[in-house]
């Protein structure tokens, strides 16, 4: 499995960002696919999944003003993200786990077993 994340870069706060991951090589099964971040000095942490079915789940911080969302047809995830703030400064993973079913377990980036390569979001205040 391989995943290329791209649409990265500099915006001003209140601007907006659209990323993409698209997947290949995923044998047929369910994947959870998510967005993931880094600040510098900080944990990796999860920004917005979403289920093979749709179901989404999102950090409390970017609720609102992010949205997930999936082509199955083309193995792609994108992330819109609104409103961004310079707290939302960090490099942003792509990450997929077989599964059907979301668990919060995927919270914990040490249970993500696929990752694209980062891409940096800089929002300017």
């Amino acid at each position: 499995v391989q995943l290329q994340a791209s649409g990265g870069g500099l915006v001003q706060a209140g601007g907006s960002l659209r990323l993409s991951c698209a997947a290949s090589g995923l044998t047929s099964g369910s994947y959870v696919m998510g967005w993931y971040r880094q600040a510098p000095e900080k944990q990796r942490e999860l920004v917005a999944a979403i289920t093979s079915g749709g179901t989404t789940n999102y950090a409390g911080s970017v609720k609102g003003r992010f949205t997930i969302s999936r082509d199955n047809a083309k193995n792609t995830v994108y992330l819109q993200m609104d409103s961004l703030k310079p707290e939302d400064t960090a490099v942003y993973y792509c990450g997929a786990v077989r599964a059907r079913f979301w668990s919060d377990k995927y919270r914990n980036d040490a249970n993500v077993e696929y990752w694209a390569q980062g891409t940096q979001v800089t929002v300017s205040s």
